[in-house]
């Protein structure tokens, strides 16, 4: 990504542990180039990424995707779980760029929308539980899956299973006690649609029931640490991205997000995003 310009550095996540995780800071430099892949001249973009640089403010899948960035190299043999028609939906530059220069890609997913991905080397319409392969990875990644996981216990398993020593899972999910977590946890599904495509224009089959039992810090670190693997890194994401069709409301949204950072509390919308290794034995 040399000579790419750098939009903006935000300011770097308060809501993560000290001292700051290795990734979590491989993250925090590489976010600028992962911004600019993603928009482009902010000058020439659109309002929501130059109202965010005015805050230094990244939205929960920008720091996603530039954790991913610091993890995968030409090395890396990485399943993506859930993985639906996208690597990353809204940033298919990074997605094209990281598919490109990792080894190998396979994604899992038991909707048939996998049929229609594109960044993948190999796909198979399966659930994870049921996914049969020989094959060991360096990096699983689970973007937005860990909220619809019904057996937690067996899906940490299957993880560890298909982990080579010293291999990487992370988990980008919602947090059960965000609002938005506790209005989906109570409302029909017919809702959920109608306000996701309201909100984002998001159509109605890529919108799945959820459960929320592995949608906390310590159910997580719990789980993984069950199948002896560590927590590496652990961060909170704000995320205000619910009124950005709304330049006044997003503003005002933005601006109680940067007064919580100030004071080093999360906002009380925010994602989870956690990074757990299978340690290779010492010698």
């Amino acid at each position: 990504m040399a000579g790419m310009p750098q939009i903006y550095r935000p300011v770097a996540l308060t809501t993560t542990d000290r001292p700051v995780p290795t990734c979590i800071e491989g993250a925090v430099a590489a976010l600028p180039c992962v911004l600019a892949e993603k928009y482009g001249d902010l000058a020439a973009g659109g309002p929501s990424p130059r109202l965010r640089s005015r805050f230094g403010h990244a939205t929960p899948d920008d720091w996603y995707e530039a954790v991913v960035d610091t993890l995968v190299d030409a090395e890396t043999t990485w399943l993506d779980v859930g993985c639906g028609r996208d690597l990353f939906p809204s940033n298919q530059p990074t997605a094209h760029r990281l598919t490109d220069l990792c080894r190998r890609i396979v994604g899992i997913d038991p909707d048939p929308n996998i049929a229609d991905n594109s960044f993948i080397d190999e796909g198979v319409q399966t659930t994870l539980e049921g996914f049969d392969t020989d094959e060991r990875f360096d990096l699983i990644t689970m973007r937005m899956v860990a909220e619809h996981v019904t057996d937690p216990a067996g899906v940490v398993a299957k993880l560890r299973s298909l982990l080579v020593p010293g291999g990487r899972v992370v988990i980008y999910t919602v947090n059960r006690r965000s609002p938005s977590s506790m209005v989906a946890a109570v409302t029909p599904m017919r809702f959920h649609h109608l306000v996701k495509r309201i909100l984002w224009a998001t159509e109605e089959r890529d919108t799945f029931p959820t459960v929320y039992r592995m949608n906390s810090r310590a159910e997580l670190r719990a789980q993984f640490a069950s199948v002896g693997m560590r927590e590496e890194a652990f961060a909170r994401l704000d995320d205000c991205r619910s009124t950005t069709a709304f330049v006044a409301l997003n503003t005002i949204e933005l601006t109680i997000a940067a007064l919580c950072r100030w004071v080093g509390v999360p906002y009380p919308e925010h994602c989870l995003l956690g990074v757990y290794t299978l340690d290779a034995p010492r010698a």
